[in-house]
């Protein structure tokens, strides 16, 4: 194909314009920027990606995407700098356009850890513990009430590419979703300051054989979900009345609290060793 050159043009308009939430619904389409998350895109959901440009040096720094990408048969456009910069800002050279995807709980089967994100709207915090979701092995996010969007850019950019590993569920009513996660075999624990179990305990009774002697309390070994709140107010009184158990994560140091990621992050790989 011959190299577009024009920043511009209509057709960079159009990619540029992705970048709203309106378009993006309209269009059934979302951005995908940089080399990491488009790599990703394509060696998990070639199927999805509708358009792939890449300036000629970013084809030469990045052959490994060049070569996912003829063998799922995609037509890879070059574009100049400009060209790229015009379509986004972060593309670092590297930027996709892909289908939007809806996925259900019902899709999950029966699954052994699940990250729930309550009233979640920062998109880097959102984007973040998609990743650690996956890093830590669980089978799905679900973004419940007025959530950010899950293919708003900064979300995408922040996933490095997770967002192509496992199912990201918008699930709008927070105790249905809970309902539909017990209904597949999970407890719900709830991450809070405040709560009356401590995570290092549960870890330390996770090694206990089960028996009359073993400590009281939620067993991180069973499947979990857990829930995460807003980044400013946490889990509301009502969201904490969902769960079956609320769990502190102890802080050893002079900080007050840990921010949103860190705190899921934390509680995720605490499940995932419990349950390895």
């Amino acid at each position: 194909m011959p190299e577009l050159t024009n920043p511009r043009a209509e057709r960079v308009k159009a990619v540029r314009a992705l970048a709203g939430r309106p378009m993006r619904e309209r269009r059934g389409r979302f951005l995908v920027e940089g080399p990491q998350p488009v790599r990703e895109l394509v060696r998990y959901m070639p199927a999805l990606v509708h358009d792939l440009f890449m300036t000629a040096a970013a084809g030469q720094r990045y052959p490994e995407i060049l070569a996912a990408a003829h063998a799922a048969d995609l037509s890879v456009e070059t574009g100049t700098v400009e060209v790229l910069d015009a379509m986004s800002r972060d593309a670092q050279g590297v930027l996709a356009v892909a289908q939007t995807w809806t996925p259900t709980l019902d899709q999950l089967g029966q699954p052994r850890l699940v990250a729930v994100l309550v009233e979640v709207r920062d998109p880097g915090n959102a984007g973040t513990v998609i990743r650690a979701a996956d890093a830590a092995g669980a089978n799905a996010v679900v973004l419940a009430g007025h959530a950010v969007d899950v293919f708003n850019p900064k979300v995408v950019r922040a996933t490095a590419g997770s967002l192509f590993h496992l199912p990201v569920i918008r699930a709008g009513h927070l105790p249905e979703a809970i309902a539909r996660l017990r209904g597949s075999g999970l407890q719900v624990l709830a991450a809070d300051g405040g709560g009356d179990h401590d995570l290092d305990g549960l870890l330390d009774a996770a090694s206990w054989p089960p028996g009359p002697d073993a400590p009281a309390g939620p067993d991180l070994r069973v499947p979990t979900a857990w829930l995460f709140g807003n980044e400013a107010w946490g889990l509301r009184e009502e969201d904490l009345a969902q769960a079956d158990a609320a769990v502190a994560i102890p802080l050893r140091g002079a900080a007050e609290s840990l921010n949103l990621a860190a705190a899921a992050a934390v509680c995720l790989y605490a499940s995932a060793h419990a349950q390895r």
